[in-house]
């Protein structure tokens, strides 16, 4: 029997196992997940308060979240706010209402809602206990994970919302039922406006059920046999998927454009191919510092639109004075520079993408640790990595904060090990499973959308949506035998 045969024969043998959300063996990584993200939830406390939750970036989701939570409009600094996406902004003010630690507090109780759905999807993709309950373990102790549960950012919200996507793909993948694909395209719709970044999934996803329906021989209709599959199929499923998904992003991009000129679905692309890819290239290029750089974008940036270019001056999202009538140009003049860039000096640009990539993927990313470790007022380490670049930054830690360097250390060779168990995991499941293709291929995805989009300002936390699916193969990889139907 080939894996693709058994992934397909577990739900229609056992509808019960299809359905299970829960399992007295989840209790165990439950509680891990839960010690782990607390205690650390209350040694920021003790150690940073309030402060230690937020980052640059919190702040910014609040004012518009509280005037759409209590006026209805999505308004910033007097204008409509087209930076963020609602999704989480809205989470953030509901939650925040109790105060910070109450915002934490719920974003330390998704995490752990995160376990269970990897643990689902573990179950949903290989029909087999142990790779689930094995994954189930690993991301509750993941440190990346661990470490981003806590801050007050978008990252958790969004990991269970594309989990609870992904499960129903993968369900579908066993099923072949299109409201199960339905509810997948809802979920990813909805994940989306939490975090830009899966705004190309549902085409990435759609094209893959398209060549998995049509090639894999499980589903391909040649096969002469009872659960042969529906030639139909191949065009219905990817078209459920990006009905349920698409529109409701295009109305989205209907009320930028109405409101500011800008028909995107969020300014945040804009803002990243000009103030770090475009950055970045010209620091490269001309041997300059990357914040320099920066800076002088700005004010290119407002003398191109016809704006005085004051020094400091706040940039498009938080400047008041632009109103409606400023913000389309100026977002098309900084896609359309950013675009001359990198057709000018496309090998440059290249060499940026792959730092980024390395940079998303290999980078420990202990988040709120690090400001645990770090002496007071000190400037973050994931600012260093930006101003001074990797191999710089390295050495700065080593030699200056070598216990800082130990912890890291440890962390990347952990993040290591997941990577060479995830690659035996996958040789042993073979290239023929359909579930297979959907777990690396949504780790390539995030991976080179966020190496291509951000830069330097490529994060560790940019690689939390692959973890799952590092841990699922992982937890495959640690079995002596190979998977086996449940």
């Amino acid at each position: 029997m080939t894996v693709m045969r058994m992934e397909a024969s577990g739900s229609a043998a056992n509808p019960v196992f299809s359905s299970e959300w829960w399992s007295a063996k989840l209790a165990g990584p439950i509680i891990a997940a839960a010690a782990l993200r607390f205690a650390l939830l209350a040694l920021t406390l003790l150690r940073a308060g309030t402060s230690g939750l937020a980052s640059i970036d919190t702040y910014s989701y609040l004012e518009p979240g509280r005037n759409l939570l209590l006026h209805g409009r999505f308004f910033a600094g007097g204008i409509p706010e087209i930076f963020r996406t609602p999704g989480y902004p809205l989470f953030f003010a509901v939650t925040s209402l109790a105060g910070l630690p109450a915002a934490s507090v719920a974003n330390v109780l998704l995490s752990l809602f995160s376990v269970l759905l990897v643990w689902r999807l573990g179950r949903s993709c290989f029909g087999d206990d142990r790779i689930a309950l094995g994954a189930a373990w690993i991301f509750a102790i993941e440190p990346l994970a661990v470490a981003r549960s806590v801050q007050l950012l978008s990252d958790t919200l969004f990991l269970a919302l594309l989990l609870l996507s992904l499960e129903r793909v993968a369900e579908f993948l066993r099923s072949r039922r299109l409201p199960v694909l339905a509810g997948a395209g809802l979920w990813l719709a909805v994940a989306t406006f939490v975090r830009p970044v899966t705004y190309y999934l549902p085409f990435a996803l759609a094209a893959g059920l398209f060549l998995v329906l049509a090639h894999v021989p499980y589903f391909s209709p040649q096969q002469h046999q009872p659960d042969a599959g529906n030639p139909g199929l191949r065009w219905k499923a990817p078209a459920v998927l990006l009905l349920c998904a698409m529109p409701w992003l295009a109305l989205w991009q209907m009320r930028n454009g109405l409101e500011t000129g800008y028909y995107g679905f969020s300014s945040i692309t804009e803002e990243n191919l000009y103030f770090y890819s475009e950055a970045d290239v010209i620091a490269r290029l001309q041997h300059r510092n990357f914040i320099e750089v920066q800076d002088e974008l700005d004010a290119h940036c407002n003398a191109g639109c016809g704006e005085q270019a004051t020094p400091g001056q706040p940039r498009l999202e938080q400047n008041p004075a632009l109103n409606k009538a400023h913000q389309g140009p100026r977002l098309a003049f900084m896609r359309a520079e950013a675009l001359h860039v990198f057709r000018a000096h496309y090998g440059i640009y290249m060499a940026s993408i792959c730092t980024s990539f390395l940079e998303t993927a290999f980078f420990p990313g202990m988040g709120s640790v690090d400001s645990l470790l770090l002496p007071k007022g000190h400037v973050p380490i994931d600012d260093l990595i930006i101003s001074n670049g990797p191999v710089g930054s390295i050495l700065f830690v080593a030699q200056s904060y070598p216990w800082i360097a130990v912890v890291k250390a440890v962390a990347g060779l952990f993040l290591i090990a997941l990577y060479l168990l995830a690659a035996r995991g996958a040789r042993r499941i073979g290239s023929n499973s359909a579930h297979l293709r959907l777990l690396l291929g949504t780790m390539l995805y995030f991976l080179a959308i966020s190496a291509a989009a951000a830069g330097p300002g490529a994060d560790a936390r940019y690689r939390l949506p692959v973890m799952p699916a590092v841990c699922i193969l992982a937890a495959a990889g640690l079995q002596r035998s190979k998977p086996s139907a449940a």
